[in-house]
């Protein structure tokens, strides 16, 4: 399926065959994608709600494996349960999404696992992350700031340029993680595991400011 300027308002795709898809310059208003398989789909310059709407599309239980979002508006967009590995989002909006007990990783036991996401020049902000497992992700460029991440695991992710409050430091594991380009005020570590993180030269002032020192050049 190739689709090129549509617009599609309440469409029902639950359930259906979509892999390989590819939309661009497409809206979608209110339409359901739940148990759709979107393996390898592609959506480009695609809106997935209507302004002054407060509700976006339904992706619950879908598959959205090597899926490709970019410069898309997903804005309040549900992912419930989402099968979302290796699931490219690049420059795109998803403010208000809602990723609860969706999945980026690929288990190979019930301990053993490893994930796989391309979150870029997003907008996260009031997004629904919390418990998430995106280690060993890129996910550079971000902004963060509201979200909850409470319970998500970063650990050893690309984070660098990343917007976070200072609220969100130590509600989610980022050891390993390159927290370059990024503003740390308020990540105290006395409180925050920072093991393995990569800083830049000029960051250490603002990360050793909670324990009294300063630094000078």
């Amino acid at each position: 399926m190739h689709a090129i300027d549509q617009i599609f308002n309440h469409q029902d795709f639950s359930d259906q065959d979509l892999q390989d898809a590819r939309f661009e310059n497409c809206s979608f208003y209110q339409c359901r994608f739940n148990h759709s398989d979107l393996t390898d789909a592609e959506f480009i310059n695609c809106k997935f709600m209507a302004s002054g709407d407060d509700i976006g599309c339904d992706f619950s239980y879908a598959t959205l494996t090597s899926a490709s979002f970019k410069r898309c508006n997903l804005s309040m967009a549900l992912f419930k349960g989402a099968r979302c590995y290796s699931l490219e989002l690049r420059e795109t909006n998803l403010q208000g999404s809602d990723f609860s007990r969706a999945s980026f990783a690929n288990y190979i036991t019930p301990k053993s696992y490893f994930c796989s996401a391309y979150i870029t020049g997003c907008n996260l902000a009031y997004a629904e992350l919390g418990d998430l497992l995106l280690e060993e992700c890129e996910l550079f460029d971000n902004r963060w700031r509201g979200a909850n991440l409470t319970g998500a695991s970063m650990k050893g992710s690309d984070l660098s340029g990343g917007e976070f409050s200072q609220d969100q430091w130590g509600s989610f594991a980022l050891q390993g993680a390159n927290l370059t380009r990024i503003e740390l005020e308020g990540l105290d570590p006395r409180v925050v595991d920072l093991k393995g993180v990569m800083i830049n030269q000029w960051q250490q002032e603002q990360l050793l400011a909670p324990l009294g020192i300063v630094v000078v050049e």
